[in-house]
């Protein structure tokens, strides 16, 4: 009877985490929030500002860390596969690129609570990267053992001689890693570099506060970090690099950016201890920014983590809440507007050009549809089928649809009203292309739109909301219909940059804004005005949530994030006295510096070689090192091991019998790993 119980348990146990282990953002479905280490937080893709031939893609995990969390610090999941999914194909279903980390955590010193004491670390997080092209067919290792930054616990524990001895600059630059295939890779706790008033949004929509100052809800609190910067030339379609004003605008430059982390299926308790085991299933996903927390309502959160994009094409049930957002009821007066007197200056278009209501409930542009009037734009079924115009009484499928399922073509009615003489149909000026209707919800990128210097007076925070007013607006870019760059045109929802109010900018897209950037414009405009800018129109473009900066400064390199905050500081990271002067620096106490980790810096050449190989070293100091040659089927083929010198040095392969093609050489210094591909060509 016992046997048979304990069977039927394992069945309800399997059962029960195949339907409910299926859990993205701040806490924001109800499984993931009893699980922050497998929790997507956010997810940014942008032109790299200060080497615009790669993209940095960062995704963030582990939600609200207080700095002070001790004693066990915040960390990645042992347990889980963080990945990031790039999609550049849409004639191909999934993903194109996959980039797979898992961690483990080592205890350097378990003979202590404390978490860094005489240059030793526990909770020390080590991972593995992996890249996929094939769809996670095959894996290859491009990082082994790489070493996550450590907690910013406080000054003792990183600076002074009894902890690490160094600067947390310093260990912060020992973190980012070079792979064979061009990648720089950063992993690590940052400052949390989403800001919103977290408090006020979620009181019933309270946002900017009708009572109070508005505060970010996000200050102090920090986040772990997944970065990766890529060459454009590795994610592009066509394997290219964007030269002129027209890739600006062409699909070759589309990229599809999603993130996720996986369980396996069964957790198994024992007595000081946890195994897994079973299938591994997805728990949290993210593409679009806050589109699991302000769209999809609570009761099918955690079923929408458990899609991909992919499934979104078959599976339609969650559709309708992008065709009627429920936002949109409390910018409507004849709705529930008055309820939320907060967003009181955001209003949808009922009556646009006194012909189009894109109320909740209302046909939008489809009495158009098989019309003359679309013919030959993206509205027509000859064009896209039944894509952005799939049936009455889904009045944002021309508008918020394709900002977060499919993204936005180079055809009309998608260009900006200069140049469409009063006809939104029109072809105007060229916007944007980040088109790819190859699945749902996923942050979607044209690469070939170079970025805005972060120092000009033009950049906005408000993405490519400022980059359509300066195309309707400013004399330098309103006076034809001419392709050109205007400032912000790589902002959100074309990607998006750490600096971008992406809260503020999504209220604004459900309040109908990029209606009125292609010419729809807002109700109190009548045929014949002069001017669109309309008092509608301006309220919606001066609305702002109160909280509208970070609360820490970007860096301008890689990888470009805060540091996280201090656990000793009072919110600067400066540690304080009772009177909230700034304490001195601690002295130096010499008890003995512990040895710093061994920073390694690996390349070869010739590559691709006929008779040797060349393995390249830079160490911070001297060491030895082991080199493990692998052929393409995963065999052990030769050992290289010796001491080498601080600073540059070489270690030669010189292979005798062995077959032409790939072959991969893992570099061991000091416990860290780096792989590099070799190919032999005798």
């Amino acid at each position: 009877m016992y046997t048979k119980y304990k069977h039927w348990l394992a069945i309800l146990v399997l059962t029960i985490a195949t339907l409910t282990s299926q859990a993205s953002s701040h806490r924001e479905a109800p499984l993931i929030a009893d699980d922050p280490l497998a929790d997507n937080v956010d997810l940014y893709a942008f032109r790299s500002p200060d080497n615009p031939s790669t993209i940095t893609v960062i995704a963030t995990y582990v939600p609200l860390q207080l700095p002070h969390g001790g004693p066990n610090y915040y960390s990645f999941g042992e347990n889980v596969r963080y990945e990031i999914h790039i999609d550049n194909d849409a004639s191909i279903p999934g993903d194109e690129i996959t980039y797979r980390f898992t961690f483990k955590t080592v205890n350097e010193d378990p003979s202590t609570f404390f978490n860094i004491r005489l240059g030793k670390r526990n909770q020390k997080s080590l991972y593995t990267m992996e890249r996929s092209t094939n769809g996670g067919e095959t894996w290859i290792p491009l990082i082994i053992n790489g070493v996550a930054a450590p907690y910013n616990i406080g000054e003792r524990s990183i600076e002074s001689a009894v902890g690490l001895n160094t600067t947390y600059d310093e260990l912060r630059k020992r973190a980012s890693y070079n792979t064979v295939l061009g990648e720089t890779v950063f992993c690590g706790p940052v400052d949390d570099p989403f800001f919103v008033d977290l408090g006020g949004i979620f009181d019933l929509g309270d946002a900017p506060r009708q009572m109070g100052e508005p505060r970010d809800g996000l200050a102090c609190k920090n986040v772990s970090a997944i970065a990766i910067k890529i060459p454009i030339s590795t994610l592009s379609k066509s394997g290219d690099f964007p030269r002129g004003v027209d890739d600006m605008f062409s699909s070759d430059f589309v990229v599809g950016v999603w993130a996720s982390a996986s369980r396996q299926q069964i957790r198994t308790l024992s007595k000081g201890g946890e195994s897994y085991s079973g299938d591994w299933i997805q728990v949290s996903r993210l593409g679009m920014p806050l589109t699991n927390e302000a769209v999809i309502p609570i009761g099918k959160k955690d079923f929408w983590n458990s899609l991909s994009p992919y499934d979104e094409i078959s599976d339609t049930t969650l559709d309708q809440y992008f065709y009627n957002p429920e936002l949109a009821l409390y910018m409507d007066d004849d709705l529930f507007g008055t309820a939320v007197p907060a967003l009181s200056s955001l209003r949808i278009q009922r009556n646009s050009l006194q012909s189009f209501d894109f109320g909740n409930g209302q046909d939008g542009l489809y009495g158009l549809k098989g019309s003359e009037a679309v013919a030959g734009t993206a509205l027509d079924d000859a064009v896209f089928g039944n894509l952005l115009l799939p049936g009455p009484g889904m009045p944002r499928s021309v508008d918020l649809w394709p900002a977060f399922h499919t993204g936005v073509p180079n055809v009309p009615p998608y260009q900006l009203a200069t140049g469409k003489q009063g006809n939104p149909l029109a072809p105007g000026k060229p916007f944007v292309n980040n088109f790819l209707p190859n699945g749902g919800d996923m942050l979607r990128l044209n690469m070939g739109v170079p970025p805005t210097p972060r120092n000009s007076a033009d950049f906005s925070s408000l993405g490519l909301v400022q980059a359509a007013v300066l195309g309707l607006t400013d004399p330098r870019y309103n006076q034809d219909a001419e392709p050109q760059l205007i400032p912000n045109m790589d902002g959100f929802p074309n990607g998006r940059r750490l600096e971008d109010d992406v809260t503020r900018i999504e209220l604004q897209a459900v309040s109908g804004i990029v209606l009125a950037a292609v010419g729809l414009w807002y109700d109190d405009y009548m045929h014949g005005d002069s001017s669109p800018v309309t008092q509608d129109l301006l309220d919606v473009l001066t609305y702002s949530t109160g909280v509208e900066t970070n609360d820490a400064a970007f860096e301008f390199r890689f990888p470009y994030l805060a540091n996280p905050w201090s656990g000793d500081g009072e919110c600067s990271g400066q540690p304080v006295d009772e009177s909230g002067a700034p304490m001195l620096k601690l002295a130096n106490l010499n008890i003995g510096a512990p040895a710093s980790v061994n920073a390694v810096n690996v390349t070869a050449y010739p590559n691709p070689f006929v008779s040797r190989a060349n393995i390249q070293l830079n160490l911070e100091k001297s060491s030895e090192v082991l080199i493990e040659i692998y052929n393409n089927q995963g065999q052990l083929v030769e050992k290289l091991s010796g001491n080498q010198p601080s600073g540059r040095s070489e270690m030669t392969w010189k292979p005798e019998q062995l077959t032409p093609g790939w072959y991969f050489a893992r570099v061991t210094v000091a416990g860290a790993s780096q792989v590099i591909k070799l190919l032999n060509q005798k």
